[in-house]
């Protein structure tokens, strides 16, 4: 049997039989289902790859690519602040102090922490700070707050908002925290409802006055970093035995394997439902053989081999699968690119870092999902095309 006569057959099988219409309607549903199937999973993977990069995103930004600690108090100084600037010219430095603190306004009181910086170098380490100071002179004793603080304390520019200072001061019998009164001058706004609420950010100088603090001392050095991966590797090579450097993910390990897993589930669940359209491959190839067995065993009889009666078969589950699979894709793309591009559905902004449909398909992705159809598609051809070339044809002759 030549290649068009079993392109013809195929052909044929397919059509629509009046005698039979459920076995059209059975592959209809194979069709469907793995159209869907296809399609769900890559607006799924998309967006799960969308919310996993506006996290780090965001993440990185707010923890910082990579930031130098002390082991112990006054480690990390101008002295260290100087040699990693010679040695790292290509990155970007941000000394810093800091304090846990709680905010009070009214009667509202929030706890926090409060970064004395140098608004200069911190806007080359934090863009979302730098966005949020752009023609601002915060000045001595003014600060920046989250939009989440703003929002829940009812403040705007200009107020005043009282610092509680975990750090305690000697009072005649007792002993009372520190306490300071700042004028709010900018809001910032990471998208990170957590980080929006719980930091503040004023100048180094009205930090250090307050905690007492020697202006060439710091509590930290925030670096920025294109690849922070690598560079951490340098800068733990070159910095002395008192002082460590810590990367954003580090603090993150644990929330973004929880992701990843989140990921490789969803994708074995929804993968299931291809799996499940592709027992409608079976059902309608299978009811095919019995519908066609006389015309299997006249073939048969006529000199066709069982290799290429399978082989009928089998090129029409992969028809049916296929066509499946690149319906699934094209639907599956368009409504990804519909979803990116119009702003269809709103998220809430304190519970997300974006109000819109981040959406990031990965090539890593895309090649799982087409060939894992694919695989099950071939699968589900194969025992019905078996099951047609083991045709018994002096059984069939007979009792036709």
């Amino acid at each position: 049997m030549s290649r068009s006569i079993v392109l013809y057959l195929v052909k044929r099988f397919l059509r629509f039989d009046k005698d039979q219409p459920f076995i059209f309607l059975s592959a209809l549903l194979a069709f469907l289902g793995i159209s869907l199937g296809v399609m769900v999973l890559l607006v799924a993977m998309a967006l799960m790859n969308g919310f996993d990069k506006e996290f780090k995103n965001k993440l990185t930004i707010m923890n910082y690519p990579l930031t130098v600690l002390p082991k112990f108090y006054g480690a990390t100084n101008e002295s260290l602040l100087l040699d990693l600037e010679n040695k790292f010219p290509n990155l970007k430095f941000s000394p810093y102090v800091e304090s846990s603190v709680m905010t009070r306004s009214g009667d509202s009181i929030e706890g926090g922490y409060i970064f004395g910086i140098n608004f200069e170098d911190e806007a080359k380490v934090n863009s979302i700070l730098a966005k949020a100071i752009d023609g601002i002179d915060v000045g001595k004793f003014g600060v920046i707050i989250g939009k989440s603080l703003k929002d829940e304390f009812d403040i705007f520019k200009k107020d005043k908002l009282m610092y509680i200072f975990t750090d305690v001061e000697p009072g005649g019998f007792s002993v009372t925290p520190k306490i300071k009164r700042f004028k709010v001058k900018g809001i910032f706004d990471s998208g990170l409802s957590a980080y929006d609420k719980a930091y503040s950010y004023t100048t180094m100088a009205s930090l250090q006055a307050i905690m007492h603090i020697p202006t060439n001392q710091y509590d930290g050095i925030h670096i920025f970093s294109k690849n922070p991966q690598e560079d951490i590797l340098k800068i733990k090579s070159f910095l002395p035995l008192n002082v460590v450097v810590k990367g954003w993910w580090e603090d993150n390990l644990n929330f973004f394997a929880a992701l990843e897993m989140e990921k490789t589930s969803l994708f074995i669940v929804l993968m299931l439902i291809i799996l499940i359209a592709s027992i409608n491959i079976i059902s309608s190839l299978l009811m095919t053989v019995m519908n066609r067995r006389s015309e299997i065993a006249l073939l048969l009889s006529l000199g066709s081999t069982t290799s290429e009666i399978k082989k009928v078969f089998l090129y029409l589950g992969m028809v049916i699968g296929i066509s499946g699979i690149i319906a699934g894709v094209f639907f599956g793309m368009s409504s990804i690119w519909i979803l990116s591009t119009f702003d269809i559905v709103s998220l809430p902004k304190d519970v997300y870092p974006t109000t819109t449909l981040p959406l990031d398909l990965s090539l890593k992705d895309f090649t799982l999902i087409v060939v894992g159809a694919f695989g099950i598609v071939i699968a589900s051809a194969y025992y019905p095309a078996k099951k047609a070339s083991e045709v018994d044809i002096l059984t069939v002759l007979r009792n036709e």
